[in-house]
């Protein structure tokens, strides 16, 4: 469906067309810039928020680990944070080491002695701790690249991809496809916790009813078990028992033995006129009802997580009748996940990363690091601030954001941060497919861009 582009959309056309001409006409331009797009502004107009600072071009503190076992990744992320500083007219990048004696701390201390108007960094959630606790009087807004966002705050960001901004981004697509009742099977960890409490939120802000949440141990059993009481398992098996006119039609197969080598190990060396068939077996051969609900988050990865697959094939609750979803920790292994055919995970969009990268790359010899888009997209937004008035909570938090190479996003007044990510289908051959999905940040558009993970 056509429709006319809003103001924001014309805007992030403009700019795009901004950086092609300039990124023609020199190769000292950063990489990205990252504009506000003031047509709803807080400040309600397109004129920039002016500071209360003599000087709103101040220099831009950066904390992170360029010493001990993170060392070598605080120093890729300090270069994309100089790669985004490097036109003549960027704020000074004024850098501590946050494993130096003192700490974190001790750093962020440094940087506001030296008059630094911005705070970016530090990357752990136990830092930024310590960190906002010694410029929560000082006012400085600090940007760190934690994905905890237990640590966000007043003027303190957790600008790392959060599990709130994985799991807003499919509960809001789901709700669009139709899904209406929402349930999670989660690891009894932090992650797992993380993303119970990021979907209760996500479904409290999209006014659906609370979700089904269940927890479960590392025990294969009690995977299994848990997915059963969750999925109301029993009652189902008792339904289909009672009701054996509805059997009339095999259950469809769900372990894709039609394509791979991956059958029933346990039937192929059962002896030789033998029947490997148990209660278990034969309740499997039954069609099974819906569960009570119609989209499951998942966030298990690893050895936990073919448990976790085996008990959904256990206990009939497939793609074909649930949406399934998971964390973007998927990327990583995506090939190998073709048995969760038709799943989501959430994650920045591969694509528009790809030019930074090839920048990073000519300039240091090196890939940056996927936290590198974190200090990237910070100090560009610093360098974008100094330009327009200064490091205000005007400008910092603006309704309508910013674009970085990791998508639009908007800093908002508790410390949380919206992000613009894409939704990756599992393909029935592994490997995921962007698909386009209704937006979180900016206005749903009609792309229909799509690529591959591997």
């Amino acid at each position: 469906m056509s429709k006319t582009p809003n103001p924001l959309q014309q805007g992030i056309v403009r700019q795009t067309g901004i950086v092609k001409r300039l990124l023609k006409a020199s190769v000292c331009v950063p990489v990205l810039i990252i504009a506000a797009c003031s047509s709803n502004g807080n400040n309600g107009s397109n004129n920039p928020v002016v500071s209360a600072n003599d000087n709103p071009q101040k220099q831009v503190g950066l904390l992170l680990p360029l010493s001990g076992r993170n060392g070598a990744l605080g120093n890729n992320m300090m270069q994309a944070a100089k790669l985004a500083l490097s036109d003549p007219s960027a704020p000074k990048l004024d850098v501590f080491d946050t494993e130096q004696a003192g700490g974190a701390s001790e750093a962020a201390r440094k940087a506001i002695a030296a008059g630094d108007g911005i705070i970016l960094g530090p990357l752990t959630a136990t830092n930024t701790t310590e960190v906002a606790s010694v410029t929560s009087a000082s006012n400085v807004p600090v940007i760190a690249y934690t994905s905890d966002v237990s640590v966000a705050g007043p003027n303190v960001w957790a600008f790392g991809v959060t599990p709130e901004q994985q799991v807003l981004t499919m509960v809001r697509a789901a709700k669009n496809e139709g899904k209406t009742k929402f349930a999670a099977l989660l690891p009894e960890n932090p992650m797992g916790k993380a993303m119970g409490s990021a979907l209760t939120r996500a479904c409290a802000d999209l006014g659906l009813a609370q979700p089904m949440i269940a927890y479960h141990t590392a025990s294969k059993d009690d995977i299994t078990q848990q997915l059963k009481t969750l999925s109301n398992y029993d009652a189902r098996v008792q339904d289909a028992q009672n009701h054996p006119e509805a059997q009339n039609t095999a259950k469809p197969s769900t372990d894709n033995s039609n394509n791979n080598n991956d059958g029933n190990l346990l039937d192929e060396l059962a002896p030789s006129g033998s029947t490997a068939s148990t209660s278990k077996d034969d309740t499997k051969n039954l069609a099974l009802g819906n569960p009570p609900f119609d989209a499951l988050l998942l966030s298990d990865t690893g050895l936990q997580l073919q448990s976790v697959i085996d008990a959904l094939d256990e206990t009939q609750v497939s793609s074909t009748k649930v949406r399934i979803m998971g964390p973007g920790l998927w990327s990583a292994f995506a090939s190998k996940l073709g048995k969760l055919q038709g799943a989501w995970y959430a994650s920045p969009n591969p694509q528009k990363r790809h030019f930074f990268a090839q920048q990073y790359r000519a300039k240091y010899g090196v890939a940056p690091k996927p936290l590198a888009d974190l200090t990237y997209d910070t100090a560009a937004l610093a360098n974008s601030l100094s330009k327009i008035g200064g490091y205000t909570s005007q400008n910092l938090m603006r309704t309508d954001g910013f674009d970085g190479v990791d998508g639009l996003f908007i800093l908002q007044a508790d410390g949380h941060v919206k992000r613009d990510l894409q939704i990756f289908q599992i393909q029935p051959s592994g490997g995921a497919k962007m698909i386009t999905t209704p937006s979180v940040v900016k206005p749903t558009t009609t792309a229909t861009n799509t690529t591959t993970h591997s």
